[in-house]
């Protein structure tokens, strides 16, 4: 499947996803407001961080894996149950920490116990986030698009119903609850997708664990974990950081900026996801991945070019359209943040080469030193100009990363 009729099935469930995506920051943004906001970014910053650490981070190597030995079932076997098992080793003692540390936990995200509960359902539901991660790694490395974006359109749909029903009803609490129990219910879906695929087995997933594929996975697993700790932890110390040295409101400012960002780029990282590590996996030839790299930079970055564009053009009207007028302060928050976007995603296209060729030591030195350089910078222009140095911040370190990242592939990518 070309990358033009990828990106074509992408926008459909991108569309979708996006007007599910901004009517739920509408929902949040009347019921919690600025500070609620900034604490469910705080809670779904943690889910996606423990859902993670939870499948060991193996998910990007059976993509890889996958799509590599598309047509051997005995390999293919030995991924799939090599992969549910070093997941289900981690799940259980995980979800027992997190349950006995609920409180603790609560009280460092939340500022309060109240809501340990939440923490307590997600340990004892985060088996169904494992297991939906895999499946859908799974159905990527077969190439199964049209299944992964009818799945993305129901969990799109699924999760906006569930959004406002609990945050209609419970707001704060629904809001930080609502996520974890839409996830988890998606799980039996993508399941019922997997049934029905002429390559499902159950014994594809009961083999004992394979050596090589084992190891294979967790050298994959090592930059999946690094990048999905180090992000949201960063995340939340700087919206802890802005909380505590600005407002909590403020800190909403930047959440609300963050999820437009989020939301729009939404075309551009699914297709990379879907699109561009099994692709660039697949290739071995290093002058047919050097084309593939430029073919992706004259498709994509004038859209990103265009859409960040035409937001900050309108973005009174966004924030008026999505937000409240308690919101209003966040315009400042544009200009920065929107060239930072095309930036991270010109640094992106050339990112992927390091995971999909499995280059392990650049790519986590690359993300712990530029994750925390962020943080570095936040601290510095926050400090030096108030709220809008987190987006001045954002923009700098990936101006700096996408030069590092052009010098260490340069070799790479030129044979040499």
């Amino acid at each position: 499947m070309t990358l033009i009729k990828t990106s074509i099935l992408s926008a459909i469930s991108t569309i979708i996803r996006v007007i599910a995506g901004f009517i739920s920051i509408k929902i949040v943004a009347v019921y919690i407001g600025p500070s609620g906001l900034a604490l469910m970014g705080q809670m779904q910053n943690f889910i996606s961080m423990m859902s993670s650490v939870a499948s060991a981070g193996v998910n990007s190597g059976v993509v890889k894996y996958t799509a590599e030995h598309f047509e051997d079932e005995q390999i293919k076997q030995k991924i799939w149950s090599s992969a549910l098992k070093i997941s289900l080793v981690l799940i259980v003692p995980m979800a027992i920490a997190i349950i006995f540390l609920a409180d603790f936990i609560s009280m460092k995200l939340l500022n309060t116990t109240e809501y340990s509960s939440i923490f307590i359902v997600f340990a004892i539901t985060v088996v169904f986030f494992v297991l939906n991660g895999l499946l859908t790694s799974i159905l990527n490395g077969q190439k199964e698009i049209k299944k992964l974006v009818i799945l993305n359109i129901i969990g799109s749909l699924f999760g906006l119903a569930v959004t406002i029903l609990l945050v209609t009803q419970y707001e704060l609490y629904g809001a930080l609850i609502a996520g974890i129990i839409s996830q988890s219910i998606v799980f039996l879906i993508t399941l019922a997708f997997v049934l029905k695929s002429s390559w499902f087995k159950l014994s594809m997933f009961l083999e004992s664990m394979d050596k090589e594929y084992r190891n294979k996975l967790l050298k994959y697993s090592a930059m999946a974990l690094v990048s999905a700790t180090m992000i949201p932890l960063s995340h939340m110390y700087v919206r802890d950081y802005i909380g505590t040295h600005i407002g909590w409101d403020e800190a909403g400012y930047w959440q609300a900026i963050w999820k437009i960002s989020e939301i729009y780029l939404m075309l551009i990282t699914t297709t990379l996801s879907v699109y561009y590590l099994p692709k660039l996996s697949s290739i071995k030839d290093k002058g047919e991945l050097r084309g593939e790299l430029l073919y992706g930079y004259k498709i994509i970055m004038p859209i990103v070019i265009v859409m960040a564009l035409g937001i900050y053009i309108f973005r009174d009207f966004i924030i008026s359209i999505l937000f409240t007028k308690e919101f209003s302060p966040m315009a400042e928050l544009f200009l920065y943040q929107l060239i930072g976007d095309v930036i991270k995603i010109a640094a992106w296209l050339l990112g992927y080469i390091m995971i999909a060729k499995a280059m392990t030591k650049l790519f986590i030195f690359s993300e712990i030193f530029f994750v925390w350089s962020f943080v570095g910078f936040v601290v510095l222009f926050v400090d030096m100009y108030g709220l809008i140095g987190v987006t001045m911040a954002f923009l700098v370190n990936y101006l700096i990363y996408i030069i590092f990242l052009y010098f260490s592939l340069r070799g790479y990518l030129s044979g040499e």
